[in-house]
């Protein structure tokens, strides 16, 4: 692993790191904000934070200014980028398949599946490298969160792995994916036309059998220019209500799918995995 920048933010540091991946087969780089808290004998809780469509690691660590919350609450906040990315890599001209469009799944259509298999990449490869090189990261406290294509990651990942990442929020997230453009066009892209597959990323699916024991914590803008084409929010409010999940669904008005947004709650959605998490 190598540290390609690395900057004193809030008494704490943001870095940014690249690492050869086996699992994606290609270099990916991730960002890690460790709080001033975190030391030696002092381990701080881990928050993952997924991006959404056509973002890296830069966009949250750069617009949502999450350094002094995080440094107040004592966490550490992991930002992995979106895709596996290079010229070897498959692309698509349009924004919403390719580089910056991994989903957060494992793809078994070719040209996708020698590279795009970031679930895989976050809970088994990203996750082994980070707690062997960053000591002050205590495994037993992981919480994961994400905005948009980061929020489906987010609550696929939780509900998949819930005694892994214990507390988990969204940001506008994409819950039903199997019935929304952004969704059916990626899925049929990377897995194919078997449906079966697809439900095992799809959170409205998840929820219907593996309901977890955490409460979800999202918030969606009324204004979001996605909300009825692409998020559609009450289908997984239905599929929580139906399964028993906590769920505490925010709908903030006013605001859109952008940063603004995000730095606007982002507080609040850290305060949620410390409450669970400790800081």
């Amino acid at each position: 692993m190598e540290t390609v920048s690395s900057w004193k933010s809030f008494d704490g540091t943001l870095s940014v790191h690249e690492h050869a991946s086996a699992v994606c087969q290609c270099p990916m780089q991730f960002a890690v904000y460790t709080p001033p808290q975190a030391g030696p004998d002092a381990r701080v809780p881990v928050i993952w934070y997924l991006s959404g469509l056509t973002c890296n690691w830069s966009n949250v660590m750069e617009k949502s200014g999450l350094q002094r919350i995080a440094a107040r609450l004592g966490v550490m906040v992991i930002a992995p980028d979106t895709s596996p990315r290079g010229a070897e890599v498959p692309d698509d001209e349009a924004y919403d398949l390719g580089q910056g469009a991994g989903f957060y799944l494992s793809a078994s259509q070719a040209p996708w599946s020698t590279h795009y298999h970031m679930d895989r990449y976050i809970v088994e490869e990203l996750s082994e490298l980070v707690f062997d090189r960053f000591p002050a990261a205590d495994r037993q406290r992981q919480g994961i969160m994400g905005h948009s294509m980061g929020g489906h990651g987010a609550l696929t990942l939780h509900l998949k792995h819930p005694d892994v990442y214990r507390s988990v929020s969204a940001l506008s997230p994409i819950t039903a994916p199997m019935q929304v453009p952004w969704g059916e066009k990626a899925f049929t892209a990377y897995l194919g036309d078997d449906r079966s597959q697809w439900a095992e990323y799809d959170a409205c699916e998840l929820v219907a059998t593996r309901a977890s024991k955490a409460q979800i914590l999202i918030d969606t803008g009324d204004a979001d220019p996605f909300l009825d084409e692409q998020l559609r929010p009450q289908l997984f409010i239905d599929a929580c209500e139906a399964a028993k999940q906590a769920l505490n669904y925010r709908m903030q008005g006013g605001y859109d799918h952008s940063y603004w947004f995000i730095a606007s709650v982002i507080e609040d959605h850290l305060e949620h995995h410390c409450s669970v998490l400790g800081g």
